[in-house]
């Protein structure tokens, strides 16, 4: 059995402490940090989704009201609560049936006109599709494909003897 964790610090510390000795401890200290930050950050996001619905609850009929005065059923509307401004904003997002709009391209095209004028065509590709192709399609294709990376992240897990 591993020995407890001793002087460990707790994420009040670490504000405290320079990079350099962050950098220095020991990884079942990180471990801890991160999953101690993790936690915190869950019961915030709880907090705040929990104050989020209580504010809709208050608010959400008078916005209502609020657009239909303004012949909206979107959009962001503005009205007081004392000495509050109150902001609703309920963003619009509109689908589209994909097959519907790909036969009325077609009807466009046949008609003699440009769908570009019309519509947005946009093409992509499955990655997994790509790595599945031939050598010879692949080698076509890769001038059109540009790979970009997202932010890397790192999860620290305890072994269990350490825990």
């Amino acid at each position: 059995m591993a020995a407890p964790l001793v002087n460990r610090p707790t994420l009040q510390d670490m504000r405290q402490m320079p990079v350099s000795a962050l950098l220095s401890a020991p990884p079942e200290h990180l471990a801890l940090l991160q999953e101690e930050a993790r936690a915190a950050l869950e019961a915030s996001k709880r907090l705040q989704d929990w104050i989020e619905g209580v504010i809709a609850a208050r608010y959400q009929q008078r916005a209502i009201a609020t657009r239909a005065e303004a012949g909206k059923d979107t959009g962001t509307v503005r009205f007081e609560d004392s000495a509050v401004t109150v902001v609703a904003d309920l963003p619009k997002k509109v689908e589209w049936d994909q097959a519907q709009l790909t036969a009325l391209v077609e009807r466009i095209r046949q008609g003699g006109e440009d769908p570009g004028e019309y519509v947005e065509v946009s093409l992509k590709v499955s990655e997994r599709a790509y790595a599945a192709w031939p050598e010879r399609i692949r080698t076509a294709f890769e001038p059109a494909r540009t790979v970009r990376t997202g932010r890397q992240t790192f999860r620290l897990t305890l072994n269990a003897e350490t825990a």
